[in-house]
């Protein structure tokens, strides 16, 4: 059975598509395609712009190389060049309240500190398009207040969001379109209030 399959859409500058589905629907395989982590065994995707990911904060963090290794390479693999990447290494830093362990090996930070790092990492370039599993929010309650005013700005930023999350708050409040996928295939495409209501009343054993 394929992950996806019949899946087409195309998304302009200024959408905001929430993605809804029950678990193994293939929700973050459609967003692993669409930021390029997952070519599509048929079909294709076109796109224009940075495409940046928030999926797996962790993936592609270098243990062995240091904090400020890792800005580097996070940062160019977020498609930012090596003189843009200069241009926020300080921010960055001040940002992950990490600028005394920038030097030192990754492997050496705990699970707090490198999640910190990540986010401050994905955060601090601003995508063409944007492809967010769940919204974000890490750190300790003082970090996290951080966090939350960071994300809105980074989503702001972006000229496409593809969002995919279980909240059909979060759907609402930050989308103008929704599409609801059931094992892999397209169900509804329409606007946030249509699918969400549809899709509620799927999942209601009630109905």
């Amino acid at each position: 059975m394929a992950a996806l399959s019949d899946v087409s859409l195309a998304l302009k500058s200024g959408d905001r598509l929430g993605i809804v589905g029950n678990n193994g629907s293939g929700k973050t395989t459609l967003l692993r395609v669409i930021a390029g982590l997952i070519p599509p065994d048929r079909g294709s995707v076109r796109s224009e712009g940075r495409i940046n990911n928030l999926i797996n904060l962790n993936l592609g963090v270098q243990s062995q190389a240091t904090g400020h290794q890792n800005i580097t390479l996070k940062g160019l693999a977020c498609g930012a060049s090596r003189k843009q990447i200069e241009e926020k290494r300080d921010e960055i830093a001040a940002f992950s309240e990490l600028e005394g362990f920038l030097d030192l090996p990754v492997e050496t930070y705990s699970a707090g500190m490198r999640m910190r790092l990540s986010f401050a990492i994905a955060t601090a370039f601003d995508p063409d398009i944007l492809a967010l599993d769940e919204w974000l929010g890490t750190g300790d309650q003082t970090f996290r207040k951080k966090t939350t005013k960071r994300m809105r700005s980074f989503v702001d930023s972006a000229s496409i969001l593809v969002l995919a999350s279980h909240s059909p708050e979060l759907i609402r409040q930050n989308c103008n379109k929704a599409l609801w996928l059931e094992k892999g295939r397209i169900r509804m495409l329409s606007d946030p209030d249509a699918v969400l209501n549809a899709y509620a009343d799927e999942d209601d054993p009630l109905r």
